[in-house]
């Protein structure tokens, strides 16, 4: 590819850790193979999909490297579309659209270049959409760094695409090639086993709802559990609540259920997370009081809005433990409190936020602590 386009994309942004890149050799690698295996498409509009691209590598690189145009954009992180967009300023271009749902983007489309996640589920729902929608000449290329890749992959695959092959590893890296797609198997499938996913939780007497690759899926993560055991204790005052980090709605629709007076917003960086969090509210009949909105760790949430945030943070991106996102979502959290409002917050034990808490929103207690879990209440305090 030219060296200025790589050039740009190796050159990390000043706010990141200085070893992380914004181009690898996984988006190398795609973009170096989708000529040969479906150059036709790259030449003629709207008939190519990007899907999950980090930092508009993979778009920009399709248009500028090789000239496609109307590329449609399936985005799940709300950073990732935040840096399409300023990449594509850089660039001078827009020949992208950012669609909305998967109908959209894969329709009659016949090149989809995708980066593989550590989620079955996500392929899983993204492969059967692509199988159900593009044309029968689509060619779904995906690539991944080999260490996380596992057979299971080709099987998810497998499941609606006639013929599936593995490159050569290069460098760190590999892809799968996905041909021949079983359409009518993928809409069998959508009619009887449909994502989302739907599932009712007889310990919380809740049904969840979450699209593929939304954190816990339909079923209750330990350490949410935890925080719904202390979370009637919170703040029982506070009149708008913060469920931030959102997932598949289960801290926001208990809370909206729990306490009727309070008006619940619940935000996450994820679309599929935003979706699968309306969905839940709608199934549980709590929509008329939870706000849904996508926000990077709360960032677009009005400064002393909330009396109380309530918080499950991650601590991975990806396959890479990060605290970087939890941390964001602490600053963010003291920003949103009320002056006395409180973070009431599940981590693992063995990561100790507590004197971080403490830095960036206030004093902090122990709430309740597990085996493996800590629940603190950090109040602000001016």
């Amino acid at each position: 590819m030219p060296f200025d386009f790589a050039d740009h994309f190796r050159r990390s942004p000043a706010s990141e850790e200085p070893d992380l890149v914004a181009i690898d050799g996984t988006d190398r690698f795609l973009l170096d193979e989708a000529p040969h295996v479906h150059g036709d498409a790259l030449r003629q509009p709207g008939e190519v999909a990007v899907v999950d691209d980090r930092y508009g590598v993979l778009t920009l690189g399709a248009m500028t490297v090789h000239g496609a145009s109307g590329v449609r954009v399936v985005q799940d992180s709300l950073v990732g579309v935040r840096a399409l967009q300023a990449n594509a300023g850089t660039f001078g271009r827009s020949g992208f659209v950012l669609t909305e749902t998967l109908e959209q983007a894969f329709r009659d489309v016949r090149l989809v270049l995708l980066r593989l996640s550590k989620s079955n589920d996500r392929l899983d729902e993204l492969a059967r959409a692509v199988a159900r929608w593009a044309a029968p000449d689509v060619v779904l290329l995906c690539g991944g760094v080999s260490k996380h890749m596992n057979l299971s992959q080709n099987d998810v695959l497998r499941r609606y695409f006639g013929e599936v092959t593995a490159s050569r590893g290069r460098g760190k890296s590999r892809l799968l090639v996905a041909q021949d797609p079983l359409r009518a198997t993928a809409v069998r499938a959508d009619a009887t086993n449909p994502w989302p996913r739907s599932v009712h939780v007889d310990e919380l007497g809740m049904t969840l709802v979450a699209h593929g690759g939304v954190f816990a899926g339909t079923s209750l993560d330990q350490g949410t559990r935890v925080l719904l055991g202390v979370v009637d204790d919170a703040v029982p005052s506070a009149r708008v609540a913060v469920d931030l980090g959102c997932g598949n709605g289960v801290i926001a629709t208990a809370l909206a259920r729990r306490r009727p007076s309070v008006r619940v917003v619940a935000t996450d960086v994820s679309a599929i997370a935003v979706a699968s969090t309306r969905a839940t509210a709608v199934a549980n009949g709590v929509a008329d009081r939870v706000r849904v909105v996508r926000s990077d760790a709360g960032d677009e949430l009005d400064s002393g809005s909330a009396g109380l945030v309530l918080c499950n943070p991650p601590f991975h991106e990806g396959t890479t433990v990060s605290t970087d996102a939890a941390e964001a979502m602490f600053r963010n959290a003291a920003t949103v409190l009320q002056t006395g409002g409180e973070l009431w917050c599940v981590w693992n034990s063995h990561l100790r936020y507590r004197p971080v808490l403490e830095r960036l929103v206030g004093p902090t207690r122990q709430v309740v602590r597990t085996d493996k879990f800590t629940v603190t209440a950090s109040r602000r305090s001016d």
